[in-house]
């Protein structure tokens, strides 16, 4: 089949994106992916036999993209993009990524009828009452996370099959549209084999931290993501563990709070602001690790889905210390893979920390679960068996 997939931003990167057309392809199917660019990127080109398609956007569409559903610019901005991409391809299906671009994809497949494959990513309508220009005008009044949720469900009616990323998340989908079970599919952010059996280690990485006790954060920083937890523990472990490190290698533009947290703390030299490396550096940053943290806040997104860095710190046997998140605590329960600390709570996450510095045997044990886990049922190449499913039978 020759699939089309849509995504409203650049490629790449997006692992999830790349995961599911690559295995796709390695199943037998041609994918042509829609995605934006904001350069001078090749319009076409071919990535791991993915067959990308470029369309100019700007600063402005961007902008416009986070009003698709209070006025309908965006929506035919995106349209004759869509309309250009399905005539040049000629692609027998469509399968978008997340709802902000889904109503042009409706609006331009009335008239080629295709099949359409909903893949839903996050929470979104959850996911946008976090964004800070929703709390504050004029973005309060002019974006509304309720309409979202409203074409989010109107969406799903639509579409042929529904893609969800956890079972937490998957559960409330058929909770409010219990008539449409059927159409749910899981298949859930996961790892490659090869993240953890193709890659090379950056010595001057595991040189610095090789003597440290190493606290580790992958990814973005934003303040939901629980990072002020982890830094005011710091404070108090400093005095327990004189080796320490909290590394954190991502950012966001919210660093600028915590930086100043550990700026007032006068605990700098405990802490290491990497900020974004690329991926290929991730593996060296887990190695020289002692324990991996996602301390997240609560809230319905996150209570429902999965950080893709439990996935990695998990296949290098690492053991995880995470926030009481619904989706993530049940995960690391279940697999007997880390301990759980009450979100917000500092002194639950330092005397958590304090239980494994403790306690090698402990950390060893955790480590091995959690990798036994990833090898055995959670890497990329079994939980993408769902998907290939999904398209070997949708035009039946």
């Amino acid at each position: 089949m020759r699939i089309g997939m849509i995504l409203d931003a650049p490629f790449p990167p997006d692992p999830r994106v790349e995961n599911e057309a690559v295995s796709l392809i390695k199943a037998g199917h041609q994918v042509f992916l829609f995605c934006l660019k904001y350069s001078n990127e090749k319009t076409s080109e071919v990535i791991n036999e993915i067959q990308v398609r470029r369309y100019n956007s700007n600063k402005l569409e961007y902008k416009l993209s986070a009003l698709a559903y209070t006025v309908p610019c965006y929506t035919s901005l995106m349209s004759w993009k869509i309309e250009q991409f399905i005539k040049d391809t000629k692609v027998e299906s469509l399968h978008i990524h997340d709802i902000r671009i889904a109503q042009a994809v409706f609006n331009v497949n009335k008239k080629y009828n295709l099949p359409i494959i909903l893949d839903l990513h996050d929470n979104m309508p959850e996911v946008m009452k976090l964004y800070p220009h929703l709390q504050k005008f004029p973005g309060k009044y002019i974006i509304s996370p309720k309409k979202w949720k409203q074409k989010e469900e109107e969406f799903i009616l639509k579409a042929n099959k529904v893609i969800a990323v956890s079972p937490e998340f998957l559960e409330t989908l058929i909770a409010r549209l219990p008539v449409k079970k059927d159409k749910f599919v899981l298949v859930p952010n996961t790892i490659r084999k090869a993240f953890f059996e193709d890659y090379k280690v950056d010595l001057n990485i595991t040189k610095r931290y090789k003597n440290k006790f190493v606290i580790l954060y992958l990814g973005d920083t934003n303040i939901r993501r629980g990072l002020e937890t982890a830094i005011s523990s710091v404070e108090k472990l400093k005095y327990k563990i004189p080796n320490l490190k909290l590394v954190i290698v991502g950012k966001n533009t919210t660093d600028t709070i915590l930086k100043q947290q550990v700026k007032d703390l006068e605990i700098a030299e405990f802490v290491d602001f990497e900020g974004w490396k690329n991926v290929s550096l991730f593996q060296s940053y887990i190695l020289s690790s002692a324990i991996c943290i996602s301390p997240l806040h609560r809230n319905l997104q996150h209570d429902v889905a999965y950080a893709n860095k439990i996935f990695q710190y998990m296949s290098f046997a690492k053991p995880l210390l995470v926030s009481d998140a619904i989706a993530q605590k049940r995960l690391v329960e279940k697999t007997k893979s880390g301990l759980v600390h009450q979100e917000k709570n500092a002194e639950d996450f330092t005397d958590k920390v304090l239980k494994l510095f403790d306690d090698e045997t402990l950390r060893n044990e955790l480590g091995e679960n959690g990798k036994f886990f990833i090898e055995n049922e959670f890497s990329w190449e079994q939980t993408s068996k769902k998907l290939i499913h999904l398209y070997d039978n949708l035009l039946n």
